[in-house]
This record gives C-alpha cells, structure tokens and sequence, in this order.
C-alpha cells in the first residue's frame, strides 16, 4: 500500500493541551486549531517526502525508513529520528520523547501523537 497522496485534515482530537504541552505559545496555537492543513505524501519505496501546509506555513520532512534523519517538529525545531514501517501501513517514530505513529486505510490517515500521558489525534482524508 503506498502512502503516496494528498490528505486533508478532517478532525482532530486534543489539539490544544498538547500543543500547549510542547510549548507554542496561545496565540499560535489559537490560530492553527481551525486550519485545515493539507498533507502532501510522496512515497518511493523506502523514501518519503511530506509536505504539510497549514494555512501559510509549510513544513517539509524527508526521510528513508530505517535510517537516521533530521526532522522538522511541530515548533519548529529540528530534531533526529528514526522511523521504522510496522506492516505496508503504519509508519512508526519516536521524536524527542514524543511517539508519532502514522497509519493509513483506505482513503484516511491517521496520525497519532503521544507524549507521556497526552495523546494528539489526526485524522486526514485523501483528496
């Protein structure tokens, strides 16, 4: 199964306490949580690119499964992480204490977040 599509936000769960808990500050977090951001994932075999635009700002992130990378945090900050495929449909990455787990069926993605006890949850649709 690839990944390969464009996504729309359609709901999110928690949105606010964790953004507050990874520390943006109110007003961004005011002005992001109606947004529907858009998803561009582009899968070559191992390697992935996702773009993600949320009203004007763009985050990009590459990686190759398997293999250390660089990526862009929700913040803004950069951090190091490794993501591992779980099955053809779930992508898997810890980020600086945080779980990121990425699942897709069908036409809808869901994007899970954990931090300690904080759970985020998106769910995107392919457009």
């Amino acid at each position: 199964m690839s990944f390969t599509g464009k996504y729309e936000l359609q709901s999110q769960e928690n949105f606010e306490p964790f953004m507050k808990a990874l520390g943006l500050p109110d007003e961004q977090i005011q002005k992001g949580k109606d947004i529907k951001s858009i998803s561009e994932i582009v899968q070559d075999g191992k390697k992935f690119k996702i773009t993600v635009t949320t009203g004007s700002k763009v985050m990009h992130n590459e990686f190759t499964i398997g293999e250390e990378c660089e990526v862009e945090m929700l913040t803004g900050e950069k951090v190091k992480a490794v993501f591992q495929m779980e099955g053809n449909n779930k992508l898997i990455a810890n980020l600086k204490g945080l779980k990121s787990v990425t699942e897709l069926n069908g036409d809808i993605i869901t994007n899970t977040m954990t931090m300690g006890d904080l759970t985020y949850k998106r769910i995107s649709k392919r457009i």
